[in-house]
């Protein structure tokens, strides 16, 4: 059971460093960049670039680097032909040495609105067009967990921007693409329509954390609000177990246990991609396989509900 993005999500999980995430077709408004990490405890900064190419003398659309020890600032900037531009300097806020993070760059028609742990930490202006974004950059003292590009997946629309240059259309893929914009630190319990419910080879991401005295939470694909559910996913946090299930005409099915293992933990960030296969769903922690879950019921446009309760912070859900 291989793990391929859908087109529209393109992640990285704990890659060395430096490392660059190529971007598919450019950036634009709507799209946005998750960064995960850990900020060592004697870390001296760290940089995150939406650069116009993978090599280090590129031009880069936005420059995030944190400077910690005796500056102790963030400082944004861009680059153009070689020279840097005027920065924008503020206080750290919540990144600092020793301390896990989330960085959300998303892409507006204006600029760049950055958020760290869920709250605002500055705005960037289009400094050069974001679209001509081919690649994220990272480096320096972080230890970086994931990198992901939220998304697109198709060519840019032409009449948008009629006078820059067409990208890279993404690559041929049987899989629909992701086009929604991801939704991002949606408060708990969470419910969203699926556009076009669950069809063949759906794929829907949720991230977030597990807070560290949870007991439970669960992740519900239903037909509609109070409607059979086809999919619930269950970790028990203090069974050290998840548990899976459908409820079919008000009654419960039987329980699926089993796990190789369970990355799902307290106190830890988790992502999984729930992809609905032909005759079963596919489920993915961090890109690796984690079970499958054979259909009890058909699947299609009528089951367009996804839940999510119980003892988790969600850092984005994205279909």
């Amino acid at each position: 059971m291989a793990f391929v993005p859908a087109p529209g999500y393109q992640p990285t999980y704990n890659p060395p460093l430096p490392h660059v995430s190529p971007v598919a077709g450019g950036l634009r408004p709507g799209m946005a960049v998750y960064v995960q990490g850990l900020v060592p405890p004697h870390a001296d900064r760290f940089r995150v670039d939406l650069a116009q190419g993978p090599g280090a003398g590129a031009d880069v659309a936005l420059h995030v680097n944190p400077r910690f020890g005796a500056e102790a600032q963030a400082v944004l900037n861009s680059r153009q032909a070689g020279c840097w531009g005027a920065e924008q300097r503020r206080s750290l806020g919540p990144l600092g040495p020793g301390r896990p993070f989330e960085l959300v760059i998303a892409v507006t028609p204006a600029g760049y609105r950055v958020l760290v742990n869920g709250s605002d930490f500055e705005e960037f202006p289009h400094r050069l067009p974001p679209e001509q974004v081919t690649a994220v950059a990272v480096d320096g003292d972080v230890e970086l967990q994931a990198v992901t590009v939220l998304g697109g997946g198709g060519m840019f629309p032409p009449a948008a921007m009629p006078d820059m240059p067409q990208p890279i259309p993404y690559p041929q893929s049987r899989l629909p693409v992701m086009e929604q914009p991801p939704t991002f630190h949606p408060p708990v319990p969470f419910v969203a329509t699926i556009p076009g419910g669950l069809t063949s080879k759906k794929t829907i991401v949720v991230k977030g954390f597990i807070l560290p005295d949870a007991d439970r939470f669960h992740i519900n694909l239903r037909a509609g609000p109070g409607g059979d559910v086809l999919l619930h996913v269950n970790p028990r946090l203090g069974e050290d177990t998840v548990v899976r299930n459908s409820l079919l005409g008000g009654e419960w099915g039987p329980e699926e246990r089993e796990l190789p293992l369970n990355p799902l933990q307290r106190g830890r960030y988790f992502d999984l991609s729930i992809r609905c296969g032909n005759h079963r769903f596919k489920v993915f922690a961090e890109g690796q396989p984690l079970f499958t879950f054979g259909h009890r019921a058909p699947p299609g446009p009528h089951v367009d509900t996804l839940e999510v309760e119980g003892d988790v912070v969600l850092s984005y859900v994205h279909f």
